[in-house]
């Protein structure tokens, strides 16, 4: 199921997103508003749901998030932007992939 995370998650939300892929949590973050989906089994669909919910495509950036590690893949197909000076999978820019840290780690917990 994917959640659409605006607050701290909790235990048994993170246990509900975990469920897809046992390990790690496919997410999609918003930027701007500072909130992220999660819990699906591809970035796509937690993108989709951020779009219905308001967020702009331009905002949303792909990763995977490890919870028992607390790190960050930022790689997911819906970061292909050549518009947005992203030409691969992965977020290229290192301050994107800093904003995208700083609202994961508020949302889902880190170090």
């Amino acid at each position: 199921m994917i959640l659409i995370i605006r607050e701290r998650a909790t235990e048994e939300q993170l246990e509900e997103m975990l469920q897809v892929w046992g390990v790690i949590i496919k997410i999609v973050v918003d930027i701007e508003r500072e909130i992220l989906a999660g819990g699906s089994g591809k970035h796509y669909e937690c993108e989709q749901e951020l779009l219905k919910d308001g967020s702009l495509q331009r905002n949303l950036w792909g990763a995977d998030w490890n919870p028992y590690t607390y790190t960050i893949t930022f790689e997911s197909l819906i970061n292909i932007r050549p518009s947005q000076n992203n030409r691969t999978m992965i977020v290229q820019s290192p301050e994107l992939r800093e904003r995208i840290t700083q609202i994961t780690t508020r949302l889902l917990g880190g170090l």
